[in-house]
This record gives C-alpha cells, structure tokens and sequence, in this order.
C-alpha cells in the first residue's frame, strides 16, 4: 500500500495539474468558510457589545415605572403618575434585598454658558442615583439630601457638556442657565459613553429631584416621578428585591390581590439575557445561512471529482495494471478531494478574518473572531470533503483494470 505521503504528494500534483478547476472548485468552500467566520465574528461582538453597553447603567439593576406592564416587548405605560418619591424612600427603607433605590424625573432642555448653548437631557434625582449607576465624579461633590429638601439650583454635568459650553474652562462654580433657572456647576462626571440605545450619556445635566420638578419642568402630580432606579444588594438578591417592591408598592398604592398593577417593575439583567438571546437566535440564522454555501461547494467537489475519475479513468488502469490496489485508487480520490476542502478552508478562514476586520474598521461594527468559529469551519470543511469526495473515491476504485486500460 502506498504510503499516506506519497498519497498527498501525487494528489496535489493532480490538482496543480488542473489550476484554474481546482481553484474554481474550492470557491464554493472558500465562500462558505468566509460567510461563517463574519457571521459568527458579528453575533459574538454584538453580545460583547451588548454587554457592555447595559453594564454602563451599573449591575443589579432595577427599574420600577408607572402603569401597568403593557405584555412582551412592551413597557409600561409611562404617560400615567402613579410613582412618587416617597415611594423611592420607602422601597429603600422598607425592602432589605435593595441597597439604593433614586426617583428620577426630567426632561430635555437647552443648556447655555456666556455665548454657548446646547440642547441637554436633564435628570432630577437624589444621591443614591449615583452609586445605582456606579458612576464617579471626575470632580467636585454630589449634592446632599439638604439640597433634595431645600430643591438647591446646584448640578452635575457630564463630560459632553463640559466640551460643548466651557472647552478648556473649568466649570466648577460657574453657572449655567437651564430653563432659565440658573444652576451653579458643583460636580464632573466621568466619561460612560453610549447607552444600549446608543444615546449619548455624557449629555446630561443631574439636579436633585425637586430642582427639577419645582422650578424646570411641571409634572402633572406634584411629587411624581417617571422612574424609580433600584439597585438590589447583589445579583443573588435581584428576584428577592423584585418581590419586595412589587408588594411593598401594591399595599402602598392599595393594589387587591388579582388587579392590575398600576406600575412595573423591570429586572435590567433579564433585559440584557433578552437581548443577547434574540442577537444569538439572528447569529445562528444568518451561519445556518452561511453553511448552506458550503454544502453548495461540497456538492461542487463531489461533481468535479465525478469528471475527473471520468477523465482519469485510463490513468486508473495503468496504476492498477502496475500493481495499485483499490484502497490506493480510493484514498488518492479522497485525499484530493480533502486538500481541496482543507486548502478552501484555510483561504475562507483568512478572508473571514480580513472580512470582519474590515467590517468593524469601516463601518464601526463590533466583531469578535472567536478560536471556537475557526475550529469549527475549518473541521466542517474537512468534513465536507470526506463526505463528498467519498462517492467519487469509491467509484473509482471500483473500475476494472482491464475495461479502464481500453478506455479512450
């Protein structure tokens, strides 16, 4: 029996004997291999972005807002003022799963310093909004319960304010005029950038609640407030803090067993499993997509492999005649058709790679190449090889010496 080495270096002479058809038929495994390697770089990035996004808004999250969960996919109806800060001081008070828990209520506004303006999202809410958020302060101070009861004209502004109306200025102690209510700078945050929604984080301006609810914006109920953040002990806590709000808020809004809630409570984790399990469903969808080309190139393989035993077949005849055996013809056959899976493999793998690298440098998407992927494209190739070369290796060594040498 010929030896495995001498099998491989007389099929790729074969092959190289045949350029331009072996190149051809590898495209399909090439085109195959490329498609999964980008899919699976896209979906991975995007759960890695999606993570990242949502772990900016802090961890053990909770988010309690007015009216009633409006099903899956919906939110609450917002609109309703059924929620009021003393309902935030209660949850914190009376509820020993939840660490802090901030009413937050604002609007958008227009920011202006001297001769600059800038449109802003404001944010009135009270100190515990910032260790929920885990976020720091560059500089200066968070405002004190003092500046909650006494409804302070003090704030916090985030870092795109800070370039948009001081540029290289320092705004502490300056004021600034939102809603023609001036406010003196009294803290930096630190830089979060976008949100899951992709907003921008750094435009905003934090006042404490009553800033914002008595001398900014009107709300409909003096007091309410369109959320209430919550952050829970720790992550092990997250149901149990759930539980308890929503029935520390049913006996506080007089709910009965069996009605209808007139606020919902959302657990942040669970929106961010959501969101990474639809990214993994598409992920999977568009690879199943992708694979199907690679079935295609296989199918191409096990044609061109067809013709060639055609072609090849007085060849065959000679190679038996000097004392071949069927398992020499076979695996000949099967390790052409193998290298042209393999070599079609490798090129798809590197085209995945450059393709997801270029995707992410132009148009800004977050791809992650994982060894995972390329273990798997590169094993699925040599698959299809085996599986589709097998049909052509085996019929030709099935041919007879004695009819082969005759063939013309």
């Amino acid at each position: 029996m010929i030896s495995l080495l001498e099998t491989t270096r007389i099929s790729f002479r074969a092959l190289k004997a045949n350029k331009t058809r072996s190149a051809l038929t590898m495209l399909g495994i090439i085109i195959g291999v490329t498609a999964v390697i980008v899919m699976f770089a896209v979906g991975t990035g995007a759960n890695r972005e999606i993570a990242a996004r949502f772990s900016s808004l802090g961890t053990n999250i909770l988010m309690v807002r007015p009216g009633a969960d409006t099903g899956p996919g919906g939110g609450s109806r917002s609109a309703v003022t059924t929620l009021m800060i003393e309902d935030a001081y209660a949850i914190e008070e009376h509820c020993n799963a939840v660490a802090y828990a901030a009413p937050v209520y604002g609007g958008s506004a227009q920011a202006v310093f001297g001769n600059a303006n800038y449109p802003v999202r404001v944010t009135g809410t009270t100190m515990d909004y910032f260790p929920i958020q885990d976020w720091e302060l560059e500089s200066g101070r968070v405002f004190t319960d003092q500046d909650v009861r006494s409804a302070t004209k003090v704030c916090i502004i985030g870092q795109t304010i800070v370039e948009e109306l001081f540029g290289n200025e320092d705004p502490l102690g300056k004021l600034i005029r939102v809603k023609k209510v001036p406010l003196v700078v009294i803290g930096i945050l630190e830089e979060l950038g976008e949100s899951p929604r992709g907003d921008d984080q750094d435009n905003v301006i934090i006042v404490p609640v009553t800033t914002a609810q008595r001398r900014m914006f009107s709300p409909q109920k003096m007091g309410s407030v369109s959320m209430i953040s919550v952050k829970a002990i720790d992550e092990d806590n997250l149901d149990k803090a759930q539980k308890q709000i929503e029935e520390l808020l049913s006996l506080r809004h007089k709910i009965r067993p069996g009605e209808e809630k007139d606020f919902t409570v959302r657990n942040l984790t669970q929106m961010v499993e959501t969101a990474k399990s639809a990214t993994r469903v598409m992920t999977l969808l568009l690879t199943a997509v992708a694979g199907v080309s690679l079935l295609v190139g296989g199918i191409g393989i096990m044609n061109i492999m067809l013709v060639s035993v055609t072609e090849r077949t007085r060849e065959i005849g000679i190679r038996m005649a000097v004392g071949a055996k069927s398992s020499d013809i076979r695996l000949q056959f099967l390790a052409e058709a193998v290298i042209l899976s393999l070599l079609g493999g490798v090129i798809g793998i590197i085209l995945g790679i450059a393709g997801s690298e270029i995707l992410s440098g132009s148009l800004g998407w977050a791809t992650e190449v994982s060894a995972l992927s390329i273990s798997l494209s590169f094993g699925f190739s040599g698959f299809v090889g085996i599986f589709f070369g097998f049909y052509p290796a085996w019929k030709a060594s099935l041919l007879n010496p004695i009819e082969a040498l005759r063939y013309e």
